[in-house]
């Protein structure tokens, strides 16, 4: 479950819009980092309340492809990045470059998540 719910995101949101307060004094004041606050906002700018639904989903190798090549293309930032695309968090675009170029496409393959299945030996057991 996540820390802060839709609510205090969109508070801290429309705090910072107003132009009333900082990044810094809304985030000291819910408990949370600046850089939590201000991906908040972009993600706000970029879709709105939607940004801030749960999308629990794995991503395609030809999403993330596409994900990077607007970044390459538009200089946008990480984090302008995951706004436009409604990824959680920047570091998430981080780390599909940092595959990417170090260990090519492949690297970019969806994982399997879960505990693996057990054998069949050490069930017999």
């Amino acid at each position: 479950m996540s820390k802060f719910t839709v609510e205090i995101k969109l508070n801290a949101v429309r705090r910072y819009l107003s132009g009333s307060e900082s990044y810094k004094e809304i985030a000291e004041s819910i408990g949370s980092s600046k850089s939590l606050v201000m991906n908040w906002v972009k993600l706000f700018e970029a879709q709105g309340i939607k940004g801030f639904e749960k999308n629990y989903s794995s991503y395609s190798v030809q999403f993330k492809l596409d994900v990077l090549n607007f970044m390459n293309k538009t200089g946008a930032s990480l984090r302008e990045t995951a706004s436009n695309f409604n990824i959680s968090s920047p570091s998430t675009v981080y780390q599909w470059e940092m595959l990417l170029k170090t260990q090519g496409i492949e690297a970019l393959e969806p994982k399997k998540k879960g505990r693996p299945p057990l054998k069949k030996e050490t069930i017999e057991k």
